[in-house]
């Protein structure tokens, strides 16, 4: 949204232009659930639009027109969904925000606005391709959190919607691992701890977690761990653990402690 300066600021006699103000500013949350404000008051956005909005917010580029319509409104000729587009975007047009650039056959979100994804996304890939020291960015995953638009059941959704945990899920691993590794283990428990709420079953998540806790010397607490995963995999799946998870347990210096308690619960 544009804003017009018609006033004049006066100072010893002679007239200088006003300061404009400044840029109100627009912020998308997808995590979690859709929610717009600008400068932090919420905005009413109609759910045909909200579903525009979103899909541009996740596509981060110009988007053929045609493209947009065919994929939100599948079931319908193309010339319907373009119409539904075109009223969608008046819509959107009529909260008075900076919020499109739309062309006769592109249509994108501006880039002014700020998204959480597309926060969180960043952060995540920077956690990937870096092996330098933590930055303090970098703990920024862990406050970005959420599932991506959980009450949203299209199919565009859900492909983003897992492409975002798995990404997620790759990069708490990695940044609990190079906590450990600077000796941060409050901050690489609480990464790791991140990781196995946003996917219980994943293996991988409990294992970043229980080296934590052997990193640390926390026996008695990645036994713990290591018991609870592996009843849960039994009750959900009727699996065991991995070698790999079978490894890393034996290579501690809680193996003793495991056949003791295998002992006990067979003796029950």
């Amino acid at each position: 949204m544009s804003v017009e300066v018609r006033g004049r600021a006066s100072t010893g006699g002679r007239a200088f232009p006003a300061d404009p103000p400044d840029e109100p500013r627009i912020r998308l949350r997808l995590l979690r659930g859709f929610e717009l404000s600008c400068d932090h008051d919420a905005v009413d956005v109609p759910t045909s639009a909200q579903r525009v909005v979103a899909f541009l917010a996740l596509h981060d580029r110009s988007l053929l027109r045609t493209f947009v319509a065919g994929t939100l409104w599948p079931d319908v000729s193309e010339r319907r969904s373009l119409a539904s587009l075109r009223s969608a975007l008046w819509r959107l047009h009529r909260l008075g925000l900076a919020l499109l650039n739309v062309t006769a056959d592109h249509v994108a979100l501006d880039p002014r606005v700020d998204v959480d994804h597309r926060e969180a996304t960043s952060v995540a890939r920077a956690i990937l391709g870096s092996s330098n020291d933590v930055e303090p960015e970098e703990l920024e995953l862990l406050r970005l959190d959420g599932t991506l638009l959980p009450d949203w059941y299209d199919d565009w959704v859900f492909i983003e919607r897992e492409r975002f945990l798995q990404l997620r899920l790759h990069a708490l691993e990695r940044l609990s691992g190079r906590l450990v590794s600077a000796g941060r283990f409050a901050e690489a428990v609480e990464a790791a701890l991140a990781a196995v709420n946003a996917e219980p079953l994943r293996e991988s998540a409990h294992r970043a977690l229980i080296s934590v806790y052997l990193a640390e010397g926390n026996a008695a607490s990645a036994i713990r761990q290591y018991e609870l995963y592996r009843r849960l995999l039994a009750h959900e799946l009727q699996v065991a653990p991995s070698g790999l998870m079978e490894d890393l347990m034996a290579g501690s210096s809680c193996q003793g402690q495991l056949k003791a308690g295998a002992r006990l619960s067979a003796l029950r």
